[in-house]
């Protein structure tokens, strides 16, 4: 099977380890596993302790029923038997095309997104178009170019809710409009909403798919929102007849989550609003700065996001986006990711969630790359 280069990703794995300013990372700042456990006041011995009798087993093969119970509690009418576990959000979209997806079907994915949305089904032998988004329509799908493309052939239709990298949201009466599109010919609809409820206006209505259509697919996972990553930890959210298949495929490949995963995610989610209040503070507080920031810089523009933790930046120099993004790592260790792992030439995407001391101080040494790359007057 021929798969192309996930570009982000050997991007992020080349160059992340040895970032000093890391703005290229995607999560709201991470949690300590003591920060994690001492939530709500809990003790962190005696969480420990009283794990320490736990055999080393597989653990519940599709998530426990608790995991379960407390992640449909995320959207409004959804029960633990419509939720699967997977091993994060990367697995749980891997598992749904594996499952949904064969040689000849037609799907029509967001562009720019997460590769693997896009490429995986064309490696599987699907037609896969590709519905642009771009910035002079606010990095929103245009309906009416989506429903010249679908058609009886139109398997699944893919987007990415808030958008990575754009920070773009579609709302309640957005999706609506995609939905009907999807019902005019049948077709599922995957949304990756990892990045869900990060808003910079938390009073917008914005919904999961899965809520909204009965062939709705819902991706997530611990990561983004709640900051713990390292659980490696997601789920897929669905009808259960969609649920059915995705388990008789996932008997191939994944047997069980950990179940030390799943006991830390029981945790955090029990705890939710908690993350929740921390992170969205962390957003909206470093959103400010970066904005703040952009309007400084003569050269650099975007389109303010609204949700999620990432934004595309335009720069206006004569260079690529792998070049001005490598010559910043290697003057002073700021780590940003180039636009072309999108496709968006002359950009970057900035991870604007990580710690707040660590945006300014990286956001200063873009900064001071800036003013090598066209030296001010006072220094010529």
């Amino acid at each position: 099977m021929k798969i192309n280069h996930f570009k982000i990703e050997e991007w992020m794995n080349e160059y992340e380890d040895d970032a000093v300013y890391n703005l290229a990372e995607t999560c709201v700042d991470s949690l300590t596993l003591r920060e994690l456990v001492e939530l709500g006041g809990s003790s962190y011995d005696t969480f420990f302790q009283n794990l320490a009798d736990y055999k080393l087993t597989y653990g519940h093969i599709e998530g426990s029923e608790e995991f379960k119970t407390l992640v449909s509690g995320l959207y409004e009418n959804q029960t633990p038997d419509n939720v699967l576990a997977m091993n994060g959000a990367i697995g749980a979209n891997f598992l749904v095309l594996y499952s949904l997806i064969e040689a000849g079907d037609e799907v029509v994915s967001v562009h720019p997104t997460y590769q693997q949305l896009y490429d995986v089904p064309e490696s599987f032998g699907a037609t896969v178009k590709k519905l642009y988004l771009r910035p002079e329509n606010h990095y929103l799908p245009d309906i009416k170019e989506l429903e010249n493309m679908v058609s009886n052939k139109t398997k699944l239709i893919i987007i990415n809710n808030p958008n990575n990298p754009s920070g773009a949201v579609m709302d309640r009466d957005y999706l609506k409009k995609i939905v009907a599109v999807a019902e005019s010919v049948d077709a599922y609809i995957l949304c990756d909403e990892v990045y869900r409820n990060l808003l910079q206006n938390t009073e917008r209505d914005v919904p999961s798919i899965v809520d909204l259509y009965d062939k709705g697919i819902s991706t997530s996972s611990m990561s983004k929102v709640l900051s713990l990553a390292g659980l490696r930890l997601g789920w897929i959210a669905a009808n259960e007849a969609v649920i059915k298949e995705c388990i008789k495929h996932r008997d191939y490949t994944t047997i069980s989550c950990g179940m030390m995963d799943d006991i830390l995610a029981v945790h955090a989610l029990k705890h939710y609003d908690l993350i929740m209040e921390r992170n969205l503070k962390i957003i909206h507080d470093n959103l400010n700065i970066l904005d703040q920031w952009i309007e400084r810089e003569p050269k650099i523009h975007y389109v303010k996001p609204e949700a999620g933790t990432t934004a595309v930046v335009h720069f206006d120099y004569d260079l690529s986006s792998v070049d001005f993004c490598k010559g910043l790592y290697d003057l002073n260790g700021a780590f940003l990711a180039p636009g072309s792992a999108f496709d968006l030439e002359g950009t970057f995407r900035i991870g604007y969630a990580c710690g707040t001391q660590v945006l300014k101080d990286g956001l200063e040494k873009v900064s001071e790359y800036l003013r090598t790359i066209e030296p001010t007057e006072e220094i010529k």
